[in-house]
């Protein structure tokens, strides 16, 4: 009886495991933000983050976290591919508005990776990881003038289908 009450509990854990739904995953990563200046980590914290703090309640909370830089790009680069920025064109200091992708079109992301297991994937604020812009006048530079805003903007190289894999 023992071994059927087993297999039957092992039996209704596995359905139950395959029929959950893949947790949400929310990534924030912000710019000169301290350990100490969410609530969620301090209580002497002199910033009231109380959404923050309610999404830390109900989620994981990472507490020893490494940058590669103190500067945005090459962190961002980091945190997508899993590689070190400087094993790339970057080898210092951080990309403007102008500068071409550093993702290459050919290296896996966590959106790719995420994706390929059902997920939607997008990104949300400061980028810095350079973009290919459609210019009103291809034979000029990129300038904030020069650049066609009603199409969607492209994240890496010269495929299209690339802006939706961040």
């Amino acid at each position: 009886m023992l071994k059927y009450s087993l297999t039957y509990f092992c039996f209704i854990f596995s359905v139950q495991l395959w029929s959950a739904d893949p947790p949400n995953i929310i990534f924030f990563l912000a710019d000169d933000l301290g350990y100490g200046d969410l609530q969620c980590y301090s209580a002497d914290s002199k910033i009231p983050t109380p959404h923050l703090d309610r999404l830390a309640s109900e989620g994981i909370r990472f507490t020893d976290a490494h940058s590669p830089s103190g500067v945005c790009s090459p962190t961002r680069y980091a945190v997508l591919t899993g590689q070190y920025c400087w094993r790339t064109t970057l080898k210092k200091g951080e990309l403007n508005a102008a500068s071409p992708p550093l993702i290459n079109l050919e290296r896996m992301t966590v959106g790719d990776l995420l994706q390929q297991e059902g997920y939607y994937t997008g990104y949300v604020g400061k980028w810095h990881l350079g973009h290919t812009w459609h210019l009103k006048d291809s034979s000029s530079k990129v300038e904030v003038d020069n650049i066609d805003r009603s199409k969607p903007k492209k994240i890496g190289g010269s495929d299209p289908d690339r802006s939706q894999n961040v």
